[in-house]
């Protein structure tokens, strides 16, 4: 199962929210390049990064941050929170961002959404789709939609979408367990499907739990800053998985 901290940015700063809700914000680190290269040291190969601002803004912000990430770390970033416009995409990579997730975009705009994967594909192109109940939630959640998940990511993967990022809101930042059952359908109803799980995440079992259902990847970041997940635990389980 591929390992993916995640590092959530506001201000430049390492963050996290509980349940999407800016006014829960916790900051953790003034320098996320030191949390990177932290994670770089144990073995870990991508990282995750949100521009919460972006997210809000409806624009690309932290992309500086990203630069800065990419340009003293060999980790592998997927950046994602604002990218609206072709310019946000070509920031992004510019940046040194490998892959984006779009969420928002892909609800709002699905034309420019495809347009991006097929000029980058699927591999560099990720979907999010972040659900609470099951309906496609966007704009740093804080706007619910009538979208239900599968459907909507069904309909993408038709379209050329390999890769999606799907956090369950009702549990990001929680500690209390991913919704594996959730996951589990996703896998059952749209196969060949690379699903990276979002939220919940509050141990190195909930990532067995994960793995052992054959989820191929996991996202999480609250586990870590709050110290319910080691460095040294993912240090062995990536040299387990290698």
């Amino acid at each position: 199962m591929e390992l993916i901290p995640a590092i959530d940015l506001i201000e430049g700063k390492c963050v996290r929210l509980t349940q999407g809700d800016y006014s829960t914000r916790k900051v953790y680190n003034e320098d996320p390049l030191e949390i990177a290269l932290q994670f770089e040291d144990v073995g870990v190969g991508r990282l995750h990064v949100v521009d919460l601002d972006g997210a809000k803004a409806g624009k690309i912000v932290n992309y500086k941050v990203l630069e800065r990430l990419a340009s003293r770390t060999r980790l592998t970033i997927d950046f994602g929170g604002g990218l609206k416009s072709d310019e946000d995409l070509r920031i992004a990579f510019d940046s040194g961002a490998q892959m984006v997730t779009g969420g928002s975009i892909a609800v709002k705009n699905p034309a420019r959404f495809l347009s991006w994967l097929g000029q980058y594909g699927g591999e560099r192109i990720i979907l999010g789709a972040d659900a609470k109940d099951k309906k496609i939630a966007v704009s740093g959640w804080e706007e619910g939609t009538d979208l239900q998940l599968i459907p909507f990511v069904k309909d993408y993967q038709a379209k050329g979408v390999q890769k999606i990022i799907c956090t369950d809101i009702s549990r990001d930042g929680m500690l209390q367990g991913p919704a594996i059952d959730l996951y589990k359908e996703i896998k059952e109803e749209v196969e060949g499907l690379y699903i990276i799980a979002s939220g919940g995440v509050s141990s190195m079992r909930d990532i067995e739990r994960l793995d052992e259902a054959g989820i191929p990847a996991v996202i999480f970041g609250k586990a870590i800053y709050e110290g319910r997940i080691q460095m040294n635990e993912i240090e062995k389980y990536v040299l387990k998985v290698c």
